[in-house]
């Protein structure tokens, strides 16, 4: 393996997100970091990620010829540039690294390794995932990127007669397999992807943009705004505004779902709803793993972010900002704390831990309805967490 994207603090500053999966293996518009970066140099990239996580994403831990972190999104120009880089080179932005070739078995002397490098300025700018929300703030640009890149001279199926169309045709594309009835899409402001074997049901309200991945669905009269990402094999109902699902996931009812994430194996109950604009107008402060603190997201719109395998029960209400970790119940009226730890039962009235083998036992169940097994890595990332 020639490249690597390392994940470096992002593993922390990411977090719930990526408590069980490196960050590259984050999706941001259609595609994920990684498969973004696999298309545009054309080869198989490998992820240096932490030990725990190794055993089931085949993480590297030897050197190799060039490292990318993994948060930084590719375009044309910077990929180039990444290609041009010499041995002994470190390509920065702002005294951040982007790149450094060759990279090295280990970094635990990275200070040292900077000194010993010669550093390279990027003179255009950059975008990088390095907070949770950052994935739904950057997911326009990335969906519009990404529908280029894979649309570019390919023909899209047939939209079916009983759907409205508004806008270019041209920021419509729809896979093989793909079934689309009686709704409105609206391509004016923004592409819609619709994934293969993917399915719109009757009287779905669509602004783009939207990617509609792999098997998704969206359920009877759903409303979407974008810019929204629904990751592959997840159902969606209701109203969802600028969020992304990773996949896996069921939002299948009514309720609002705006400025989130969530991520995989999760499920909304119905009449879910997030909040994501306080009262007063002002900027949203959300949980950080990295300070673990509260902390100022800069943004005036934030939701929910939900790590893999959490829940919530009917009605359940999610204050702006609300960060959720992995293997979370969250139940009862009234909202719940703005951070729900992982491997929390409970709701407003507090919380106790949800005990690990229930939550395979859980994780099983609902794994199996997709036809895919909790395998023993996956147990083993669980257990780490749970401690």
């Amino acid at each position: 393996m020639s490249t690597v994207l390392f994940d470096g603090l992002g593993h922390t500053s990411l977090q719930p997100l990526t408590l069980t999966r490196p960050v590259s293996y984050l999706r941001v518009g259609i595609l994920t970091i990684r498969e973004k970066w696999e298309k545009y140099l054309g080869e198989e990239i490998g992820v240096r990620t932490k030990d725990y996580l190794s055993i089931k994403f085949n993480g590297i831990d030897e050197a190799c010829e060039l490292g990318i972190v993994a948060g930084l999104l590719p375009t044309e120009d910077l990929v180039e540039t990444i290609k041009e880089l010499k041995d002994g080179q470190i390509l920065m932005k702002n005294g951040e690294v982007l790149a450094l070739k060759p990279f090295p078995a280990s970094t635990a002397n990275f200070e040292k390794i900077l000194k010993g490098s010669t550093r390279l300025e990027y003179d255009m700018d950059v975008s990088m995932v390095k907070r949770p929300w950052d994935i739904f703030r950057l997911n326009g640009q990335e969906l519009e990127s990404d529908f280029a890149l894979l649309t570019a001279g390919r023909e899209s199926e047939p939209l079916h007669e009983s759907n409205t169309l508004i806008g270019d045709e041209e920021n419509l594309f729809i896979e093989e397999g793909a079934e689309v009835l009686a709704s409105v899409l609206n391509v004016s402001e923004g592409p819609i992807y619709i994934g293969k074997d993917a399915e719109i049901m009757e009287g779905c309200l669509i602004r783009g943009g939207l990617a509609l991945c792999e098997h998704a669905v969206l359920k009877m009269g759903a409303k979407i705004y974008g810019p929204t990402s629904i990751g592959p094999f997840s159902k969606v109902g209701g109203e969802v505004g600028n969020s992304v699902i990773l996949g896996y996931t069921n939002k299948g009812h009514d309720g609002y779902l705006g400025n989130s994430v969530l991520g995989e194996w999760c499920n909304l109950g119905a009449d879910t709803n997030t909040s994501n604009l306080k009262n007063n107008y002002s900027n949203v402060r959300a949980y950080s793993y990295l300070e673990n603190d509260y902390i100022e997201t800069g943004l005036q719109f934030c939701g929910l972010i939900m790590g893999d395998h959490s829940k919530s029960s009917i009605n359940t209400m999610f204050n702006t900002g609300t960060v959720v970790g992995v293997c979370a119940n969250v139940f009862d009226g009234g909202f719940p704390a703005k951070h729900v730890p992982s491997f929390s039962w409970g709701g407003k009235e507090g919380f106790e831990k949800f005990k690990l083998e229930k939550a395979y036992e859980v994780a099983e169940k609902v794994m199996e309805r997709r036809k895919i097994e909790l395998t023993e890595e996956d147990k083993k990332i669980l257990e780490k967490l749970s401690k």
